[in-house]
């Protein structure tokens, strides 16, 4: 139960994550976004940022085997970049439309999933 809650909240926490990272750059296609200054930009993406931290902390703390969790501390991270890359990969294929899906990327995701079973194999 810990693990799926912990991955539940690393995938919340990134999509957040990517909307105050690469967002903004969606967002400058609105005629009102797109006359704010970059210390706008930036104030805006931080407060989204704030819902990314408070779903990563808690994840991270329940996640944590120090804590009671299934998660070494590498395991974990391993984890929420691969979590990261997929998140990423979603948002671009369906905000900006701009990024095509190729070989390449899927022999990348396998090298990815690859790393996570290393990661955890004993």
């Amino acid at each position: 139960m810990k693990a799926v809650l912990t991955i539940g909240l690393l995938i919340l926490s990134n999509s957040f994550m990517i909307i105050a990272w690469y967002g903004h750059l969606k967002f400058a296609e609105w005629n009102w976004f797109s006359k704010l200054g970059l210390v706008s930009i930036v104030l805006i993406s931080w407060g989204i940022a704030l819902f990314e931290y408070m779903f990563q902390v808690p994840a991270n703390r329940i996640g944590f085997s120090g804590n009671g969790g299934p998660f070494s501390l590498i395991q974990l991270k391993v984890i929420q970049e691969v979590i990261t890359l997929v998140v990423f990969a979603v948002f671009t294929l369906l905000v900006f439309k701009t990024e095509t899906f190729r070989v390449n990327h899927i022999i990348s995701f396998i090298f990815l999933i690859l790393a996570v079973y290393f990661m955890f194999k004993r």
